[in-house]
């Protein structure tokens, strides 16, 4: 074994010669629970308490293998207590793929599911040599609700219904499949739930109360959760926040009557694990219970099962002196926690188990590169286009184009937080430098005009066919623990980019890292395109050229409502209500409730025009809701009751090549007011659409597309008028009714007390 590895091991049991060998667990003929029940039985008390920590010790005379949980994969294999990378060599770095919110923009699962798929193939072959555990603490699945969030760039954006259909595919990619005999790796949805603010004003994450009524509870902050566990995700987090005024991870109504009993997340191998140190919050500084062995066991009797730190080991043997917690609460957390080892594979022979043969040779390779580069094109997006792009670029040309600005020649900013080691990071500089037909300029970062960084940004200019001016935020103003208070431009960044745009060159702003208000550019004439990256991994600067001279022609769609700077004024981040409240002067949250975005949730233009006309099924326009819901007898989820497959035919009336993200949303008059601007319900990204072609997108609706959530929280078919909007901005409408009694299609369950 090379140096470098992490003192916490990941050593698979001896099932074939070690004392393990005749206990049940051992037993591949018996079922998962059967298995770790038969190892919970043998052991001790005593040895129960650290098997429930996130650094397990294991029991050594057991041989039971001591265990790390704690393993990151965001957007690829990430430094973290259980990943350790070697030195150099093999196992010295993993694929990079861009953060989810630029991910999230190519609005395609298909591609989401095989990112995923790549990621844990490089988790399992990491694992086959000791350096990393098969449990990864991702996805982030909280909805992007407020600009200001340092860990906006970790989601897929801010509607509830993409997060959801991005979450399925990923957990798909991560886990192996929806239901396999063997998990390739336990995924892990966080943060449960209401989480959304890390350290804002002094509202910081590890003390903050979040105040969530049942209605937006129900139809904002929970759906992505319900969507892993429909998913069956192995594991999920609860998080730093109380909700209500209980803390997540002691909140036995969020996770057992909703997560457990509502949604009927039982299987043997599933688990909760807190947030790192979320425990000790429980009693300091949420104060909900009044000693250290107090907070530890109600975390434990509400369903946490897994201490990310040590508070369960070090003050749940008082606990269980002074009676709170019995052998019976301790056997369910450990049964569960090694349910999923057993389900992972952790204690078969390694020639029965299909990951354990991979090794260095699958991670990084040829098609990970290559995905890792389509994963950052298919995202960005064009925002303002005058004609100047694509870059007209000969091989035997000589474009000169300035690179100009602090994210120009980007390294690790590229792969924004919760990151690994990159087998390389490709600037936009350095991808210009090396395409045949550019010559490359570096302009530096203008820094301010007490630095010498204005004059040479404008000579930089001046020598140049082309300016492309790349900033934004970077996780040195967004991250975790750290929330902006700002989503405008600097003075300093207007100055100096309203000065290169006047030189009467081209002038192209490429946005990086999250949202800032563009406004004063989209105005600007002298301001010739944005467009908008994210954070875009190992091959963004490929990804970004490639798409700045039309060899790849840009079809992303932005995740998040793009707002006007004065936001950050008009609603705090603890008004946790979406709904605009003239009382409070809460103008409303995400493109569902508010009406004045700089730039609209589902926007981004393309080097060619499309058309869209959706061909309405049938010829009714009106249904009976008891005839609808009639229908749906024997479906698991009557949310997800078929109601009409809606076809959009496509039409590429340009000259170019190009993707196209169908966007349906649905809007109209029905149910509890206020009534949303639209809901997004579906969606389909259509690939390689040829000029003067037709291609033809399947937006699939169901029951659950046409509900919506009352006061209680109960999701409720409504009669009255339904419109289907396809496109951002609308392009096709197809207009509808419902008629009848309201019939609830799920029941939410009521917050009685915990």
């Amino acid at each position: 074994m090379s140096s470098g590895v992490s003192a916490v091991g990941h050593i698979f049991p001896n099932c074939a010669s070690g004392p393990l060998a005749d206990n049940g667990v051992c037993n591949t003929a018996l079922s998962v629970g059967q298995r770790a029940q038969a190892l919970v039985a043998a052991l001790e008390t005593d040895e129960k308490f650290g098997l429930l920590s996130s650094t397990s010790p294991g029991v050594e005379r057991l041989g039971l293998p001591s265990y790390e949980w704690w393993q990151e994969a965001l957007h690829g294999v990430a430094s973290s207590p259980g990943v350790a990378f070697s030195d150099s060599g093999d196992f010295s770095y993993a694929t990079s793929f861009p953060q989810p919110i630029l991910m999230g923009a190519a609005f395609d699962d298909d591609l989401i599911e095989a990112v995923a798929t790549v990621i844990s193939t490089e988790a399992r072959a990491f694992n086959n040599f000791n350096r990393s555990g098969l449990d990864y603490w991702t996805p982030n699945i909280n909805p992007y609700r407020d600009p200001r969030w340092g860990r906006g760039q970790e989601t897929p954006g801010e509607d509830p219904f993409h997060l959801s259909s991005y979450v399925t595919a990923l957990v798909k990619g991560l886990q192996g499949g929806e239901d396999p005999d063997v998990l390739k790796v336990i995924a892990t949805c966080k943060h449960f739930v209401a989480y959304d603010i890390e350290d804002w004003l002094g509202n910081e994450r590890y003390e903050y109360d979040a105040q969530v009524n049942p209605q937006e509870l129900a139809e904002y902050y929970m759906p992505t959760f319900e969507a892993c566990a429909r998913a069956n995700v192995g594991s999920f987090m609860c998080s730093y926040n109380a909700l209500n005024g209980v803390p997540t991870c002691s909140n036995s109504y969020i996770l057992q009557d909703i997560l457990r009993d509502h949604w009927n997340w039982t299987r043997d191998y599933q688990y909760v694990v807190s947030d790192c140190d979320a425990l000790q919050n429980v009693y300091m500084p949420h104060d909900y219970r009044d000693t250290r062995e107090g907070a530890a066991a109600s975390s434990l009797l509400a369903g946490t099962d897994l201490n990310c730190g040590t508070y369960y080991q070090i003050h749940l043997p008082t606990a269980y002196q002074q009676g709170i917690i019995n052998d019976d609460a301790l056997d369910k957390a450990v049964t569960r926690l090694y349910a999923g080892l057993i389900k992972l594979g952790y204690f078969d022979p390694a020639d029965s188990n299909p990951y354990r043969s991979l090794t260095f040779s699958n991670v990084s390779t040829p098609y990970a590169e290559d995905l890792a580069r389509k994963a950052a094109e298919s995202g960005i997006v064009l925002i303002k286009n005058d004609g100047t792009l694509p870059l007209q670029v000969s091989e035997d040309g000589n474009l000169t184009v300035a690179f100009i600005g602090a994210w120009a020649n980007a390294t690790t900013d590229m792969q924004g937080n919760y990151m690994g080691i990159a087998p390389y990071l490709h600037s936009p500089y350095y991808a210009a430098t090396q395409t045949p037909g550019i010559n490359a300029v570096y302009g530096g970062d203008p820094g301010d005009p007490v630095t010498i960084g204005y004059p040479a940004a404008l000579a930089a200019a001046a020598a140049a066919d082309v300016i492309v001016f790349a900033d934004g935020p970077t996780t040195a103003s967004e991250s975790e623990s750290n929330d902006r208070t700002l989503i405008r431009w600097s003075g300093e960044n207007i100055d100096i980019m309203t000065e290169l745009a006047g030189l009467g060159k081209p002038f192209i702003l490429l946005q990086m890292g999250d949202q800032r208000d563009d406004t004063l550019f989209l105005n600007d004439s002298n301001v010739s395109a944005i467009l908008w990256a994210g954070y875009p991994g190992q091959a963004g600067g490929d990804a970004i050229v490639n798409v700045l001279t039309g060899k790849v022609a840009p079809a992303g769609r932005l995740p998040v409502t793009q707002y006007p700077a004065h936001y950050v004024t008009d609603v705090p981040m603890t008004d946790m209500s979406l709904r605009p409240d003239s009382r409070t002067g809460n103008p409303g949250r995400t493109y569902m409730w508010y009406e004045t975005p700089t730039v609209p949730f589902g926007f981004g233009l393309h080097y060619t025009n499309f058309s869209a006309a959706i061909a309405a099924p049938g010829n009714a326009s009106a249904w009976q809701i008891a005839d609808l819901t009639k229908a749906c007898s024997g479906v698991a989820h009557l949310d997800q009751c078929p109601f009409q497959n809606v076809s959009v035919s496509v039409s590429n009336t340009g000259a170019t090549t190009s993707d196209f993200v169908t966007l349906g949303f649905v809007a109209g008059n029905h149910g509890p007011a206020p009534v949303p601007i639209k809901r997004l319900v579906a969606y389909q990204r259509l690939h390689d659409v040829e000029a003067g072609k037709k291609q033809t997108a399947n937006l699939a609706l169901t029951l659950g597309s046409l509900g919506r959530r009352d006061e209680k929280g109960d999701l409720v078919l409504y009669p009255g008028e339904y419109s289907l909007l396809v496109d951002v901005p609308t392009q096709a409408v197809w207009n509808f009714t419902l008629e009848g009694e309201a019939f609830v299609l799920d029941e939410w369950p009521q917050d009685t007390g915990s």
